[in-house]
């Protein structure tokens, strides 16, 4: 099939704001403030397709390092479904990720798609959706992020990450409209977390903690930040039942779910210490 007047390039920040756009169409209830944070990830790491002068096609592919990537934003717009533009904006992402391990949160009617391209299963990411609000937890040992150096969050953070993202990190923990805290243990950081203004309520994401007890005590201090009315949302993966335990012991209830795919076999990470995903987007 020839694709006239159809090219795909590196979008310019502003283009990024299409692909939230979409996003919001799709369901994913993107943050407000979150294409600042991704573009500081990988400036380079966006691609858009047009038909002539039309944007018909969005992907990410972020390149975190020399050996790790993460794919998102494959959208393409409803009436150019099935006429395989879609498939040439994803094989030119994968060129611009090639020879590196790449992960991504696959939407699940796209799963058997996502393995011919080479990825595998993991496990699920389940978002959780409740209401805000509540009294914080009485526990002087919850602090604002922004009274830590940089460097002690970002070093708790990179375990939990298959490469360096400081640049993300650093976006992510001071974007307006969010409040981020951090917990500590016998002066040290044990946990943190971020929830952030998004189309519909609020997420929380990433939460961060080396036990299920100081996770929780994270939770509601962040949950308690928004109104009662306001809804709140929370992205755990599946295999960390102390997470699904959480969101379940709070009334939340399941109103998404992903795959978290990879080519080639999982980066380890300590998941029973990685109670919400930061991004199903960008990782």
């Amino acid at each position: 099939m020839q694709y006239k007047n159809y090219t795909i390039r590196t979008m310019k920040r502003k283009e990024i704001d299409i692909a939230i756009e979409w996003a919001a169409k799709e369901g994913w209830n993107p943050g407000i403030h979150d294409a600042d944070c991704y573009f500081a990830a990988d400036p380079n790491g966006f691609l858009i397709s047009f038909l002539g002068d039309e944007p018909i096609a969005t992907i990410s592919v972020i390149k975190y390092s020399d050996s790790f990537g993460f794919l998102g934003f494959y959208i393409v717009k409803p009436e150019y479904r099935g006429k395989g533009y879609g498939i040439q904006i994803w094989n030119a992402g994968l060129k611009y990720l090639e020879g590196l391990k790449i992960g991504l949160d696959g939407v699940v009617a796209q799963q058997e798609n996502y393995k011919k391209s080479g990825f595998r299963l993991d496990y699920r990411n389940i978002r959780y959706e409740g209401i805000g609000g509540g009294n914080p937890p009485k526990n002087s040992e919850i602090v604002e992020l922004s009274i830590l150096p940089f460097e002690t969050i970002d070093t708790y953070d990179q375990p939990f990450f298959p490469a360096n993202r400081s640049q993300f990190t650093k976006s992510w923990i001071s974007q307006p409209d969010c409040h981020a805290l951090g917990i500590m243990q016998n002066d040290k950081l044990a946990g943190y977390g971020v929830i952030r203004k998004c189309r519909n309520g609020y997420k929380i994401g990433p939460l961060f903690a080396d036990n299920p007890e100081l996770a929780e005590s994270l939770f509601l201090a962040l949950k308690s930040r928004i109104g009662l009315s306001e809804p709140i949302f929370l992205d755990t993966p599946e295999v960390n039942q102390a997470a699904v335990a959480l969101a379940e012991k709070y009334g939340m209830k399941i109103s998404f779910e992903t795959a978290r795919m990879y080519t080639g076999h999982c980066p380890f990470m300590p998941l029973d210490r990685l109670f919400g995903v930061a991004s199903f987007e960008i990782g």
